[in-house]
């Protein structure tokens, strides 16, 4: 009979347990380690495209719909890859396609893609804006790497709002500058058309520096910057800038801001009040000197002529008061008795 040993036996039971236990951990890491990466790739390597849901446009002018996108394949050259926009509710009517032939007629020769599509650029210029393209418009795109790789995203389309009538432009002035310094005018306007920017006028001579930022949404600014340096001759005149939409826009939108302009301060504005005020009361003076002068000794022959005249009551008056409480009391009016009965 073969003799065992339990307290081996007892060993080798408890470590079968922990040995697959330890295989399984490790079994179960190195699956969600590749999980992980798979879901990765997939995740990342997926078609999408980013759109502006809503964009303006004015009528009869331009808008550009911002447009980029992404697909799952090796990155392709632009010549490989075929760019289309079509209606969302049906998909044949297409307003744009390399090939024109496909386009529908009321878009043909009215749009083209605006930017690179192997830079991922998918956006989309309309000339011509008319009141019926309100969309929604959906892009699609075809790779030439197989017959597969073509997707349509219409589930990201952009509609777009008519603005019938062109907005006033904004200006940005000081409505009282100084003569002989410079001063600083802007004046900007916002659209949606980057590709034919609108253009900016001013009624006044002066350097004018244009620029153009996008501010984000499919909207661009554009603002002109007039510095000159105002004279005494633009006092009380207006400042006027004038926009010029590209296309067929009816009339030219203008804004007017009235300036005022203060006299720079010289040597001369300085002098000419202060010679003027020493001037006025010298004269002044002078008038008194004469006028005191010519009638001081007529006044004193009045005086001798009519001892009960105003004059001498006021210049006895005069005295008396001078003279002081001696001459004022009892004692005073005792002595000029005294006098005059003498």
């Amino acid at each position: 009979m073969i003799q065992t040993n339990p307290p081996l036996i007892s060993a080798f039971q408890h470590s079968i347990p922990q040995q697959v236990q330890s295989t399984m951990d490790v079994r179960a890491g190195i699956f969600l380690y590749w999980l992980h990466i798979i879901c990765t790739g997939v995740f990342a390597d997926v078609w999408k495209v980013h759109v502006e849901p809503e964009m303006k446009a004015l009528v009869s002018s331009c808008v550009v719909l911002p447009c980029s996108f992404k697909y799952p394949v090796q990155v392709q050259p632009s010549d490989r890859i075929r760019a289309i926009w079509h209606m969302k509710d049906n998909w044949d009517d297409i307003i744009f396609h390399g090939d024109s032939t496909r386009v529908k007629d009321s878009f043909k020769g009215r749009t083209k893609l605006i930017g690179s599509l192997g830079g991922f650029n998918c956006s989309l210029e309309i000339d011509e804006v008319r009141n019926h393209d309100n969309g929604p418009y959906c892009f699609r795109v075809e790779l030439e790497t197989s017959k597969k790789d073509k997707y349509s995203f219409v589930e990201n389309c952009v509609s777009i709002q008519m603005i019938e009538q062109a907005s006033k432009p904004e200006l940005q002035a000081e409505q009282s500058v100084q003569e002989g310094e410079t001063a600083v005018f802007k004046c900007s306007v916002r659209h949606t058309c980057p590709s034919h920017q609108p253009t900016l006028t001013w009624n006044h001579t002066g350097k004018a520096i244009m620029s153009y930022k996008d501010i984000g949404h499919g909207n661009w600014e554009t603002e002109s910057v007039l510095t000159f340096i105002p004279q005494k001759e633009d006092d009380h005149t207006s400042i006027t800038c004038t926009v010029k939409h590209h296309g067929n826009v009816e009339g030219e939108m203008t804004v007017t801001h009235s300036i005022f302009v203060k006299e720079q301060a010289t040597l001369s504005h300085i002098l000419i009040p202060s010679i003027s005020g020493l001037g006025a009361a010298l004269l002044v003076g002078l008038m008194c000197f004469f006028i005191v002068k010519r009638y001081k000794k007529r006044i004193a022959d009045l005086e001798s002529r009519n001892d009960n005249g105003m004059w001498s009551r006021l210049s006895r008056m005069s005295r008396r008061f001078r003279s002081g409480d001696g001459s004022s009391g009892p004692g005073g009016r005792q002595q000029r008795q005294v006098h005059n009965s003498a």
